[in-house]
């Protein structure tokens, strides 16, 4: 599909079946599946302009709204006769404001982008169509500028879209939901999902542009199970939209039949661990092989340029504490031991990584005079179910390692079978989180997800504390981290 089309002169106009009135053809950047094209490919980023001695012209969009995909035919007047101008689409650009371990909130920047250049015609009109661009949903400025000086202007409304696939499978099937057009503003920019009436989690759009996917376990007994995407600001949903200040929001609602067959499992515990994570750059003479490891792993610490046959203390530091006890937290730094550089200057200590908080810890090797300094990063990690089938009622276990302890990583939430129940936090207890479930249900699988959360901070709307952020993997607000999926089985009581 074309990002940018403009009707050369001659060619019929297949939204009024007339001659077009354009006479110049515009540059638009090379055609992409819609899917793949946010506004950002459009073209360069550009200034949006001004009116200099107030408007010039009348700009029309049809329609006025439609989702990403759809064609916008756009038709001006009233403009001078045979000068190029600029069409200009007009977003946000969205990023999170989380650093040194505290989330305060997100924010985004005004940006713009050029469209394609037109020419007007000896009567000051101007007709081209273009895609609407995968981006932020609601409302955009369309403009038409030269430079600075903007002339005319309509605005334009990206509608949302939910898609769900598959639309059925057995338990346990990975169902991926799409969303498209989510917006920034406040009652626009939260959505969440419900799972047959239970609440299960939010989706963010921040730095993915309005889009959110993610994917759920199906759950629940063979049949028909709904799927509700609603908005709610202040954490849950806000059930009578159409009464709200902004009732024309709109409500979603999917379906996705459950069949009978062999369940899909969860993959396991230990292969669930980020295999690249997005690191920050190192930085420091110390490297650490690898960069980023699990609890118990082992682990290499490197330098060179050391004087040769000297002993260097190794040390290690992290932070001990919690948020809500009284006592805050501090800093803290831990001997790993002591190490001799050999004859070249080299120095190697190998050991398990620390059992301690996820996140980057800083090393350092010093002779008490001289300091190399480095850092380790540590990803959570889970261990098995240490029961995974049994009757209703049987208690069981998980178990995390690794939890962070910044406050978009220092707790994990737990959802059974799409139904949020509470959360969890590994700061106290140095990275070590172990949840106590107990399980319910019918006999068969019933499915237990663990998905990381922003624990608190400043930002006053909208309220996403605490619980599930279903989009971690591609719009988490700090470290790179993993969800946690798991099985278990409910079966007959043999009493």
């Amino acid at each position: 599909m074309t990002a940018f089309a403009v009707h050369p002169a001659g060619a019929t106009d297949p939204a009024t079946e007339r001659a077009p009135i354009v006479t110049a053809a515009a540059t638009p950047a090379a055609a992409l599946p819609v899917a793949l094209r946010p506004a950002r490919a459009f073209g360069p980023e550009v200034a949006p302009g001004t009116p200099q001695g107030g408007y010039v012209g009348r700009v029309t969009l049809t329609p006025a709204h439609a989702p990403a995909g759809a064609t916008i035919v756009v038709r001006a007047s009233g403009l001078p006769p045979r000068q190029p101008f600029d069409l200009v689409w007009t977003t946000v650009e969205g990023r999170w404001k989380a650093a040194d371990g505290e989330y305060k909130g997100r924010e985004y920047r005004p940006v713009a982008y050029r469209v394609a250049t037109l020419t007007s015609d000896e009567r000051g009109d101007v007709a081209a169509s273009f895609v609407v661009p995968e981006d932020f949903g609601f409302s955009h400025d369309v403009l038409l500028q030269q430079g600075a000086r903007l002339f005319t202007k309509a605005g334009f409304d990206v509608d949302m879209t939910v898609e769900v696939s598959p639309k059925q499978g057995p338990p346990g099937t990975p169902i991926t939901v799409d969303v498209k057009g989510i917006g920034r503003r406040h009652m626009e920019n939260s959505w969440l999902l419900l799972y047959d009436n239970r609440f299960t989690g939010w989706m963010s759009a921040v730095t993915t542009e309005g889009s959110a996917r993610f994917t759920i376990p199906a759950a629940g007994a063979p049949g028909v199970h709904v799927l509700e995407m609603l908005h709610g600001d202040f954490t849950f949903p806000y059930r009578n939209m159409q009464q709200s200040p902004v009732p024309d929001r709109p409500q979603f609602v999917r379906e996705f039949t459950v069949t009978a067959g062999a369940a899909v499992l969860p993959p396991p515990a230990d292969r669930q661990v980020l295999a690249a994570p997005r690191l920050p750059a190192a930085h420091g003479t110390l490297v650490t092989t690898p960069a980023f490891s699990v609890v118990g792993e082992p682990l290499r610490i490197e330098s060179r340029g050391l004087t040769p046959g000297k002993t260097y203390d190794v040390t290690w530091q992290t932070v001990s504490g919690n948020r809500v006890g009284g006592s805050g937290w501090e800093e803290r730094t831990r001997s790993l031991g002591q190490a001799r550089a050999d004859a070249a200057g080299a120095f190697v200590l190998a050991l398990s990584t620390p059992d301690d908080l996820g996140g980057a810890h800083a090393i350092a090797v010093t002779d008490g005079t001289t300091t190399h300094r480095g850092a380790h990063w540590i990803l959570p990690s889970a261990a098995p179910l240490d029961v995974a089938r049994g009757p209703a009622g049987t208690r069981f276990r998980i178990h995390l390692k690794g939890v962070g302890w910044t406050e978009t990583a220092n707790i994990y939430t737990v959802v059974y079978d799409n139904a949020y129940i509470g959360y969890g936090c590994g700061f106290n207890s140095q990275g070590d989180a172990e949840f106590t479930l107990y399980a319910s249900g019918p006999p068969g699988w019933h499915f237990i997800d663990l998905y990381p959360a922003i624990y608190k901070g400043t930002e006053a709307r909208p309220l996403n504390f605490r619980i599930p952020q279903l989009t971690y993997a591609r719009d988490h607000p700090g470290e790179d981290l993993p969800a946690f999926r798991f099985a278990f089985e409910v079966v007959e009581d043999a009493q």
